[in-house]
């Protein structure tokens, strides 16, 4: 059994003829100490996704499916049992760790809050439990007195991580944990993150745009394009041989070391991501599509294929 298993997971916000589809049916799972990257542009659903995962959305946002975690569906927990799922059986690292942090309480404190309320510790070991998590996440045990505002972003994205492991959780969703951060910065906590998550054994969730940073760290890739997912498999195969269009052009926006062509002129892809207000019929990407047919404005595709799978007329055709 997978640790977490997402099945036909819709997500609206708003109501009747103001509805807006923000994930589309979505199906995902990740098993045990596996990491499964989630890539895609901004618009796309992906924090959307992670958000549900913990039922940490608005209370105008309107789900559907299942959200299995170790079997348990988070979708029809009582908040009691939510309560006691959050932090403890999964986490989430947010990808502003200054807007996450409370600005007026030191960070020991707030690493201590749910090591307090989940474990029933004394503050004496919660205390002394803090300071190896900072020490795990390579920062000196003294911080725990710092306020947010004295930390570097990368320090307090280092604080988010221990966060995210205080209360021992089988799963972490990690929603764009580097964007904030420069270029070695986050190299940095791309290496942190996958140490921890090897020498513990827990799974990951990471979700970015940067499809060369999740193939690098990652197990399996899942590409969003207007709520759904329109490509799935093995991260270094879909990142290097991606079937479906809009995958393509996601990798070929990096430039590659070695490659003097891709760096000295990158693809991109022209045109914005639908309005979810307004999706187009058929395929929602034919509008942008360069090898889009006729039929694609009419049909739209699912998933199709073993192992490695893309929701595209062309893919489809291959696999037959």
């Amino acid at each position: 059994m997978s640790l977490l298993e997402v099945r036909k997971l819709h997500v609206t916000y708003g109501a009747g003829a103001r509805a807006v589809p923000a994930v589309r049916g979505v199906d995902l799972s990740v098993a045990a100490g596996q990491k499964l990257g989630v890539a895609g542009e901004s618009g796309c659903g992906k924090s959307t996704l992670a958000l549900a995962l913990l039922r940490l959305l608005p209370a105008s946002a309107r789900l559907t499916g299942e959200i299995l975690l170790d079997g348990e569906d988070v979708l029809t927990m009582k908040w009691g049992r939510l309560r006691a799922v959050r932090w403890a059986g999964a986490s989430i690292v947010f990808q502003g760790a200054m807007h996450s942090l409370n600005a007026v309480h030191r960070i020991g404190e707030q690493i201590a809050e749910p090591i307090l309320l989940h474990h029933r510790t004394t503050p004496a070991e919660a205390k002394k439990r803090v300071a190896g998590l900072l020490q795990q996440v390579g920062l000196p045990a003294a911080r725990a007195d710092a306020y947010p505002h004295e930390l570097s972003g990368g320090q307090r994205q280092r604080v988010m991580i221990a966060m995210a492991l205080a209360c021992d959780p089988r799963l972490i969703v990690a929603d764009e944990p580097t964007t904030a951060l420069d270029v070695m910065i986050q190299a940095q906590i791309l290496r942190l993150i996958e140490q921890l998550v090897a020498e513990q054994d827990i799974s990951l969730l990471m979700i970015s745009h940067d499809l060369a940073v999740l193939a690098e760290t990652c197990d399996r890739l899942a590409v969003m394009y207007a709520g759904r997912v329109v490509e799935e498999g093995p991260a270094r195969a879909v990142y290097d041989a991606a079937r479906h269009p809009y995958g393509q052009a996601l990798s070929a926006a990096f430039p590659r070391i070695g490659d003097p062509l891709s760096r000295r002129s990158p693809r991109g892809l022209a045109g914005d991501p639908p309005d979810p207000s307004d999706l187009p019929g058929g395929c929602t990407f034919h509008p942008r599509c360069p090898v889009a047919l006729d039929a694609c404005a009419e049909d739209d595709q699912v998933l199709a294929g073993a192992g490695h799978r893309a929701a595209c007329v062309h893919a489809a055709r291959s696999q037959s």
